[in-house]
């Protein structure tokens, strides 16, 4: 008897580990994508050192998936990030924990894990077929591609939907499955930016002068939550590591209109100590030459001083020039900033939304579609950056197709 033939469409991280096992199983694995080359999402998200998963806890890593927690936990626990870890360090890539708890590659990059991940599956037989663009089903049920070639039509044993969200489309995931499967009844939300960039209206001297300038150190609160790290001033906002934590939250509270965020620039040093450093300092200096030697801000910092306004008028902001040292310090640790909106999917590092849970089994199988399972970011789930996409990923993929293992009798 040949072995049963799985059909994989999305050859992203989940994709990818989805194909891993079952080639390892035996099943005759054919991988899709619509684009010329495998994995290209990871590929760019590894070009500035490829975070792979985090080391903290189990109980809290699992809490950063917020409502998704519960759906995800079963193929977490199941996958969890030291099995990340020991599954990389068998395609040849030994990782490291960085200061923050963040697991990394000792490479710093994903190229050499998809070229051996890839050459694992050719070596089981898995066959890659890329410019393969999936249009869904004929009348009998046979997957249809759109190749340059023409139109190919499929037939598989079990097919694993690994098509991704809808950030970054130029990378290959772009949502274009979601009518395919709302005609079919099956529900989806919609997809949402996540892990953005947010838009604030700078002054022409700021946008100019300082876009691209990092801000180092920094903090960021919003409603009752503060986050350290750093972020770097763009033309229309604030991007970074302090900005995506608190995005998702941004974000729904757009929804109502502009928001305030404020801005800590010096979050190692309490205000009163700070007000008696700028009491302290020369009053020939000037206004700039005081906040650069007595509080330590760079040129970007002081400038954003004088961009700070609040989103209700009754507060009553004042130009930072005119303030007293205590009013001063005050303003240097709650720089007030309103934000309008945030970057859209075309620019965000993930996307929120996608194929609800309860169109899911257990198992990832689609209810609705027999012989069907969905995998990856192309579910509702979102995560904060630091290790918990990629893991959840890795993490799905592997148990759809377990799923699918047990559906063929092969578990």
């Amino acid at each position: 008897m040949s072995p049963p033939r799985v059909a994989i469409i999305g050859a992203g991280p989940a994709g990818l580990a989805a194909a891993d096992l079952l080639a390892g199983a035996g099943c005759r694995v054919d991988l899709y994508d619509r684009m010329p080359s495998a994995a290209r999402k990871l590929l760019m998200a590894g070009r500035g050192g490829l975070n792979l998963t985090h080391s903290e806890p189990f109980d809290r890593f699992l809490a950063r998936y917020g409502a998704a927690a519960p759906h995800l936990e079963a193929a977490l626990r199941d996958f969890p990030p030291q099995a990340l870890r020991d599954y990389a360090a068998g395609l040849g890539e030994a990782t490291f924990v960085g200061t923050s708890g963040r697991v990394f590659p000792e490479s710093l990059k994903a190229s050499p894990l998809v070229r051996a991940l890839l050459a694992r599956l050719g070596a089981h037989g898995a066959v890659f077929h890329p410019r393969h663009a999936w249009q869904g089903w004929t009348a009998d049920g046979t997957l249809r591609f759109a190749t340059p070639d023409g139109e190919a039509s499929v037939c598989a044993d079990a097919t694993i939907l690994a098509l991704g969200g809808a950030s970054w489309p130029r990378l290959g995931a772009d949502g274009g499955f979601v009518p395919l499967l709302r005609a079919k009844g099956i529900a989806i939300a919609d997809f949402r930016p996540s892990n953005m960039g947010i838009r604030i209206g700078w002054s022409d001297h700021l946008r100019d002068r300082f876009a691209g300038a990092p801000l180092k150190r920094i903090a960021l609160a919003f409603a009752g939550t503060t986050v350290r790290g750093e972020a770097v001033i763009t033309r229309d906002g604030l991007e970074g590591g302090a900005v995506y934590a608190l995005s998702a939250r941004l974000r729904d509270a757009l929804a109502s209109g502009p928001v305030r965020l404020c801005l800590d620039l010096r979050p190692d040093l309490e205000a009163a100590a700070l007000a008696g450093r700028l009491a302290a300092a020369s009053s020939s200096l000037s206004f700039a030459n005081r906040l650069r030697r007595a509080a330590g801000l760079a040129p970007a910092a002081i400038s954003l001083l004088h961009e700070g306004r609040s989103a209700d008028p009754a507060d009553g902001v004042t130009d930072a020039v005119k303030l007293a040292p205590g009013a001063l310090a005050a303003r240097i640790k709650a720089v007030p900033l309103t934000v309008t909106g945030t970057q859209g999917l075309e620019r965000a590092i993930s996307s929120a939304g996608g194929l609800a849970w309860n169109e899911l089994g257990a198992d990832y199988a689609v209810t609705r579609l027999p012989g069907t399972f969905a995998c990856g970011e192309m579910l509702d789930w979102e995560a904060p950056t630091g290790g918990y996409l990629l893991q959840a990923c890795f993490a799905t993929g592997r148990a759809a197709a377990k799923g699918a293992l047990a559906r063929l009798g092969l578990a």
